[in-house]
């Protein structure tokens, strides 16, 4: 167990928010949401804290990313897999969570994943469709090629991920649309990766895994 009796007020309230969003969608705050949450205007006010947090031993963050955050023996719960919402097949969107979780362990459970609803065509030729459900692995790097949840300055995106010299492209699966250039510069971050659509029908749902939902 967790021992918060070394935390002062402020420190346990930060430890406490963090938690909050990594067990509401399945992923941390980012420092920018953290120093919303406290009314923090330094980014380094917010380092504090965290770095406090890291050396008493209640989180760990990757070290190529300040936002990067876990916590140390906590375990989220396995009743089904939390749905986060919806995630933009076409334009980004703002990301919101809810407190809802889906029966989809039979098919794709394990750990460190996690259910969005798909909005827009944007995935189309992958047979990705507006209203499907997919499920994301929880990680924070992908391999060219693969399909990644990206979040870019706070809004929320389904794509083709690839990491060019210049810059990163996520390029839809539909022939109508462009991809989406960002510079490494900018706030871009990967959520997870593409491992099963669940596609809702007239017989009831039916699941695809990620490589066959690719043909």
């Amino acid at each position: 167990m967790p021992d918060f009796s070394q935390l002062t007020e402020r420190q346990r309230e930060v430890y406490d928010f963090i938690r909050d969003k990594i067990e509401s969608r399945g992923y941390g705050p980012t420092v920018r949401e953290i120093g919303d949450g406290f009314d923090i205007k330094s980014p380094n006010g917010v380092m504090c804290h965290l770095k406090a947090l890291e050396k008493k031993g209640l989180i760990k963050r990757e070290e190529h990313s300040a936002r990067a955050i876990q916590l140390l023996d906590h375990k989220l719960g396995s009743a089904g897999l939390p749905y986060l919402g919806t995630v933009a097949a076409g334009a980004p969107m703002s990301a919101f969570a809810t407190d809802e979780r889906i029966e989809f362990n039979d098919l794709f459970g394990g750990p460190e994943r996690y259910v969005l609803r798909v909005k827009g065509e944007s995935m189309i030729e992958n047979h990705i469709e507006d209203g499907d459900y997919v499920v994301i692995k929880k990680q924070e790097s992908a391999e060219n090629g693969e399909r990644v949840v990206a979040m870019v300055d706070n809004e929320v995106t389904l794509k083709k991920f690839y990491k060019d010299k210049d810059q990163v492209r996520l390029e839809p699966a539909n022939g109508t649309m462009a991809a989406i250039l960002v510079d490494p510069s900018k706030d871009i971050r990967i959520l997870g990766v593409l491992v099963g659509v669940m596609r809702k029908c007239a017989s009831g749902t039916r699941g695809r895994s990620a490589s066959r939902a690719a043909d």
